[in-house]
């Protein structure tokens, strides 16, 4: 595929509407996080449970990748993919008018309701997303359109969660929030209608509504698939990298460097542009092919950022009184430092993680390609869980989130190490 034509898979059919429906889910999701993390902290809790409920939260969006990710792996290869796509809209439209009267009645056990409800949606969007693309593109284009994908969801996390967070507690902020999810969500489904009709991959598949005993038969394939299955652990351990960063990035500004919040908004932008621009750079890197070749050192990339980063706050020289401004962050030589270095980490996030969604999606078979992605999914998940809990610890006995990030870094030299067992002569053209 030539460089320029990526660009070109938005002018057509067979990848717009999706393009257009994954974006609109990916910022509708981050809207109405963000905007009952910012309710949850400022309206609905105590300081001393405001945690709890935050960390709830978060658990509860996890929650249905374990519970329903089975069963959406094998929905999506046994049923025509586009028309799932617009069921799965249609649900984001109930869902979101729930929220509407969550936000109206302040009701913070409804929208925890909601919450989980938009997990589950995500959990069966995400094996129809992945394993479509494969079925639209051709060979030479996946890296350019999983690139672009990646690129739309992380400036659609980056919009959502600013939005969701300035104006929520604004003046008519519920109603505003409310007008805006309903909207994008109705704009979600229309462009699910657009995407093109596709035949089931395996329509003879009989379903096993049994979550554990499939989840365990997921397990037990993905695991026998070694590029596969070296894959979803290098993936997963992106998912578990990413959310450290993005958990903490708020305690690392406040704490670490003194910083007012609107910092924080500055290390989110920069982190999300960052992986937008990896993602987007894979395919001229590549030329289209689908290999490891640069994994490795995309890790290695963001192990040595990081650990630059840990030392630019280390020497970071914080001020008494009031925290500072981006303004005055900016001005000293490390704040600059901080930032390249962030721009930098998740520039060769995005390098490390496309080639290995592309692999994934490659080497499974059509039949099987949406449960092996639902896998994906489980694996994500529990990395993540993994992510906090190791946090958690590392926190409570004592260590800054620059020590964190340190420790995340030099772990992850072992990850690049594990991740170079699919590089040699690993050029794909159908596994």
């Amino acid at each position: 595929m030539k460089q320029y034509a990526q660009f070109s898979l938005l002018t057509a059919r067979r990848f717009l509407p999706l393009f257009i429906t994954q974006f609109f889910g990916a910022f509708n999701d981050n809207v109405f996080k963000n905007a009952l993390i910012i309710l949850i902290t400022y309206r609905f809790a105590t300081a001393t449970n405001a945690q709890i409920l935050v960390a709830m939260a978060a658990g509860i969006f996890i929650v249905p990748f374990f519970l329903f990710s089975a069963t959406a792996g094998q929905l999506t290869d046994k049923y025509p993919k586009a028309r799932l796509a617009v069921f799965i809209k249609m649900f984001e439209i109930v869902i979101m008018s729930v929220a509407t009267a969550g936000f109206y009645w302040q009701n913070q056990w409804l929208l925890m309701v909601v919450l989980f409800a938009l997990g589950t949606q995500a959990t069966f969007f995400g094996p129809l997303k992945y394993a479509l693309l494969p079925e639209q593109l051709a060979t030479d284009e996946l890296i350019a359109g999983n690139g672009l994908i990646e690129a739309a969801t992380f400036m659609a996390i980056l919009l959502g969660t600013i939005l969701g967070g300035l104006l929520i507690l604004g003046t008519h902020g519920a109603t505003i929030i409310s007008s805006i999810i309903l909207l994008v969500a109705l704009s979600g489904f229309i462009g699910s209608l657009c995407i093109p009709n596709s035949q089931a991959s395996n329509s003879a598949l009989i379903m096993n509504y049994n979550i554990f005993s499939e989840t365990v038969k997921l397990l037990t394939y993905t695991k026998q698939q070694r590029e596969i299955f070296l894959s979803i652990i290098g993936i997963s351990w992106f998912w578990l990298f990413g959310a450290v960063f993005l958990s903490e990035l708020p305690v690392f500004a406040r704490q670490d460097l003194h910083a007012a919040e609107p910092v924080v908004t500055l290390f989110f932008a920069l982190f999300s542009i960052g992986l937008a621009l990896g993602s987007l750079w894979c395919n001229k890197l590549l030329k289209g092919n689908i290999t490891a070749l640069y994994v490795p050192l995309g890790a290695i990339v963001m192990t040595v950022f990081t650990i630059d980063m840990y030392f630019a706050a280390s020497h970071f020289l914080q001020p008494s009184g009031a925290l500072i401004s981006i303004s005055q962050f900016l001005a000293t030589f490390q704040g600059e430092r901080i930032c390249v270095d962030l721009v930098a980490i998740s520039i060769a996030g995005g390098i490390y993680t496309i080639p290995l969604y592309a692999i994934m999606q490659q080497c499974s078979a059509a039949t099987h390609r949406a449960r092996v992605i639902a896998s994906n999914n489980v694996f994500n998940a529990l990395f993540m869980c993994i992510a906090m809990l190791a946090t958690m610890l590392m926190l409570s006995l004592g260590l800054r989130v620059s020590q964190v990030f340190l420790v995340l870094a030099l772990v992850n030299i072992g990850a690049a190490l594990y991740i170079t067992k699919l590089v040699p002569g690993l050029v794909i053209r159908g596994c």
